[in-house]
């Protein structure tokens, strides 16, 4: 009898180690405002989740909604997933950034990530960015190289400092390499619409633009290009958009280098983070020296000389030598902004709300 009691009593010590060694999956959750297969920004974000998958297995579980517009919407996705478990939130586009504060006020226990954004009201809020003017001072150099009209097109999303930020980068590389260079910036007040972003392509090229970046989700503005015969080029925006550097036919197609946005790393550092229980709150702004700003593969399109000197800048500014705002730069009104060899502080970069010198155009209120 004593001998049973003990076998019993060790079982279930055993069962009780068991459990208490068992640990539920940390829950990752994703809020996208785009869908999962627009083929640019929400896309990478989703790779990045698939990226967290892959490193943890069967340690994490994701979770995901996509195509949530920015307002109402928002807050009750969000607070729909802290009820059903997510561990960590990822709100990956800046209009989530109110909601995001709002909902994790509510869930304290819960971990929130803004992407893109600058408030953290609480201190389970964190906020990440990539330094996409970095890939826009690339892109920028190819077009007013390879520009046969000298006239270059920006198709714009919503006028905050990262948008306002990429289209300074552009133009100011693009008028370094081609002083004739001119821009027209159009502003299609939404990430994702293809129809959209094609039409205000499509009205771009026929005012003679032959080089066209996209600050918005999806491959219509390729599309756009493409039917052009070669004659209008174009960059991958947020992903490679590889299928657009060949046509079907065979012919070159108009995509010639994309920016991608590599969110991997961060991602999976983040989950990490909470899976450890070392999660703290941080501001997180990288680029190309962490490897969250990667240039696509450049396509023979480009000429020799033009892809050697955009390697050459990223180059520079991988190994720190070199920052796409580095003066002398002016305003668009004239005024001094930059002196000769002076760099933009992260705080004028991410407050941005005026042109450079050269741009000849409105910011909308």
């Amino acid at each position: 009898m004593k001998r049973r009691t003990l076998l019993a009593s060790a079982a279930l010590a055993a069962t009780l180690g068991t459990a208490a060694f068992a640990q539920d999956p940390t829950k990752a959750c994703f809020v996208y405002v785009g869908p999962i297969g627009d083929g640019g920004w929400t896309y990478q974000h989703h790779q990045g989740a698939l990226a967290v998958k892959e490193e943890f297995g069967d340690a994490v579980e994701i979770a995901w909604q996509e195509s949530v517009p920015e307002g109402a919407d928002a807050e009750r996705v969000m607070t729909q997933m802290a009820l059903s478990g997510c561990d960590i939130i990822f709100t990956t586009s800046f209009g989530y950034m109110d909601a995001t504060n709002a909902v994790a006020a509510k869930f304290p226990d819960i971990k929130f990530e803004h992407a893109t954004g600058y408030k953290r009201e609480h201190p389970n809020v964190s906020s990440y960015n990539a330094r996409f003017y970095e890939g826009r001072a690339v892109v920028g150099h190819i077009a007013g190289s390879m520009t046969k009209t000298n006239k270059i097109g920006y198709l714009a999303s919503f006028p905050i400092p990262e948008v306002v930020m990429g289209i300074n980068a552009y133009y100011l590389h693009a008028q370094k390499v081609n002083p004739d260079v001119e821009l027209v910036v159009t502003w299609v007040y939404t990430w994702f619409d293809p129809a959209k972003e094609a039409d205000a392509a499509r009205a771009m090229i026929d005012q003679g633009v032959d080089v066209i970046t996209a600050h918005t989700d999806s491959t219509a503005p390729l599309a756009e290009a493409a039917k052009e015969g070669g004659a209008v080029i174009g960059f991958g925006q947020a992903s490679d958009m590889a299928p657009f550097a060949t046509n079907d036919d065979g012919t070159p197609g108009p995509r010639v280098t994309s920016i991608i946005d590599e969110w991997s790393p961060y991602y999976v550092k983040r989950v990490k983070a909470v899976i450890d229980g070392t999660w703290e709150q941080i501001d997180s702004w990288s680029g190309m020296p962490e490897g969250e700003v990667v240039m696509g593969e450049m396509t023979d399109v480009i000429p020799e000389n033009v892809r050697q000197e955009a390697q050459g800048m990223i180059d520079a500014i991988t190994g720190g030598t070199y920052h796409p705002f580095t003066g002398p730069i002016n305003k668009a009104d004239g005024s001094a902004w930059l002196a000769d060899g002076e760099v933009a502080s992260d705080g004028d970069l991410l407050s941005m709300d005026f042109y450079i010198e050269g741009i000849d155009a409105e910011i909308p209120n």
